[in-house]
């Protein structure tokens, strides 16, 4: 039967109103998602990059094969939900495959075609039909495997019936020459008993003998025994006593180090932090250095100033990008970010290694901006090998050990701060949010950080 002519764009008309009426209620077979996987890696090569979605482009170059590997998933959402890609999928398809297409399209698949080809080509096609046809190859190729599955158990179970007739043959053969080495085994062992009685009767008059002897060298060997014990006994003494002396003096040498440099250290960042928050209240107090008089401390409302309603208005909301200036721009102020757990909420379909450096960038920003201190933290349980990396200028990056949790990480870097010092945590974890709010640092969700980095 002739087809009639279509014009331009008929068919991906005719396949969009198939995926209309047809609607398949059932994930899509295996063995079909793997053929319409690698036919649209191959007629994704045809289009050019602004005719592909955004999330594929970056899968442009890449060879069919490495376009299935690593873009399969991405390529099977694409074609269920934007129907442009799929109709463009569908004209290269026509023009590779002009007769499976045809068939297809006139309801006539070939029936020496291989089944879950048809069934690839119409889900990508969309002709009136294409569930059934996805839905028949899937059984089909159920019904192979079946089939393959019973044969090779088949194949298996008159193996080991052969394996087990040969181990029978083999046991009955065993089973005769043990019996024969039995008998020869019995015989030997009842001219071996005699030998021996007679062999015991030598032994124990030579054991009398030996006794003898045994008994003046053990007394002798209990001398000395003694002797040396009280020996070794006195020189383990002092040795423990030397080791003793040893590890508490290097233990109280290293504690005195130790001691030292961290509460120097811990000491002198608090002074830093409580000068600079007194300086920076007296530039916010705007106070005169000595031009206080009595009169000046009576509570009152002078014209033009605030009062105390109007300082409340001021309040930012927990999600302002305002307030995160406002904590920065305390003195000495320490910022910590839970790395993925920002950029998982910001841009997580991006790689990895893009999201760090995106994260990053931001923070190299903000940091020349504010000048507070910043530390990134990642979690490094899963690196294979270490991350080459360049932190930016003015932020601290960080990857937890094998078997340290990024969370924990951050829970150490809390506690290290002196008390006093504003230490502002980015996380949406609510655990990691909490147990830092403890250690007496200022919670904030990661929402608010990339709102913040928006502005930059």
């Amino acid at each position: 039967m002739e087809r009639p002519e279509r014009e331009p764009g008929a068919a991906y008309a005719d396949a969009s109103e198939g995926a209309v009426d047809d609607v398949l209620d059932r994930p899509l077979p295996e063995g079909v998602r793997r053929r319409v996987v690698a036919l649209t890696a191959e007629s994704f090569g045809a289009l050019t990059i602004t005719e592909l979605p955004p999330p594929l482009r970056q899968y442009a170059r890449f060879t069919p094969t490495r376009r299935a590997k690593f873009a399969g998933n991405a390529m099977a959402a694409a074609l269920e939900s934007d129907a442009v890609f799929r109709q463009r999928i569908a004209g290269k398809l026509r023009e590779a495959q002009p007769e499976l297409a045809a068939a297809l399209e006139d309801g006539t698949p070939p029936a020496a075609a291989d089944p879950l080809d048809v069934a690839a080509a119409a889900y990508v096609l969309r002709p009136e039909g294409w569930v059934k046809l996805v839905a028949a190859a899937g059984e089909e190729a159920q019904r192979a495997r079946a089939e393959r599955a019973g044969e090779e158990a088949e194949r298996e179970l008159a193996r080991l019936r052969e394996e087990l007739a040969q181990v029978r043959g083999e046991a009955r053969g065993d089973v005769e020459r043990v019996r024969a080495d039995l008998d020869a085994a019995r015989k030997e062992n009842e001219s071996l008993q005699r030998k021996l009685r007679s062999a015991l009767s030598d032994v124990k008059r030579g054991e009398a003998a030996v006794r003898k002897a045994d008994a003046a060298l053990e007394a002798a060997r209990s001398q000395g025994a003694t002797e040396k014990a009280l020996a070794d006994s006195e020189l383990r003494r002092l040795k423990a006593r030397i080791a003793e002396a040893e590890s508490a003096l290097e233990a109280s040498r290293r504690a005195a180090r130790e001691g030292r440099s961290v509460e120097d250290m811990r000491v002198r960042l608090l002074l830093d932090t409580v000068l600079d928050a007194a300086q920076g209240l007296r530039r916010e107090l705007a106070l005169p250095p000595a031009s206080i008089h009595p009169a000046d401390t009576v509570e009152a409302v002078a014209p033009g100033r605030m009062t105390p309603k109007d300082i409340a208005t001021r309040a930012l909301s927990e999600m302002d990008p305002a307030l995160l200036d406002q904590l920065l721009a305390l003195p000495q102020a320490h910022l910590v970010v839970d790395g993925y757990n920002v950029t998982k909420t910001g841009y997580p379909t991006m790689p990895l290694d893009k999201q760090r450096l995106r994260l990053l960038g931001g923070l190299a920003v903000l940091a020349a901006q504010t000048g507070a201190e910043m530390t990134c933290v990642f979690d490094g349980a899963e690196l294979a090998a270490p991350v080459l990396l360049a932190p930016p200028r003015g932020v601290r990056v960080l990857f937890s050990k094998p078997g340290v949790t990024a969370d924990e990480l951050i829970r150490q870097l809390v506690r290290a701060e002196p008390p006093g010092r504003p230490v502002v945590v980015v996380s949406t974890d609510r655990e990691v949010a909490d147990g830092v709010a403890k250690a007496g640092a200022r919670p904030v969700a990661s929402a608010l950080l990339l709102k913040r980095l928006a502005r930059t």
